[in-house]
């Protein structure tokens, strides 16, 4: 019984380092709606494409974290690229 405590102990901790020592790879665009002209946030993670497809990627690089997009975002509002 302690062999296989042991060797559920050793996996858990192989896991868990494989696991924290690969990064996330959540990145985010901001995506501009054609007819209306909102722009919205998109995470890349999710597998789909948004939808429908009148859409334009207005922001040429990867945003990093979604408070890093948030402020891209703020800054487009202002600078009338984008309509709320």
């Amino acid at each position: 019984m302690r062999r296989i405590f042991a060797l559920c102990a050793v996996a858990g901790i192989g896991f868990t380092a494989l696991a924290a020592s690969s990064p996330a790879q959540a990145s985010y665009h901001l995506v501009r709606w054609q007819d209306t002209g909102f722009c919205q946030i998109w995470d890349r993670s999710i597998p789909t494409a948004p939808y429908p497809g009148n859409y334009s990627v207005i922001v040429g690089s990867e945003v990093p974290t979604f408070g890093d997009a948030l402020v891209v975002k703020d800054g487009f509002l202002r600078n009338g690229t984008c309509a709320f």
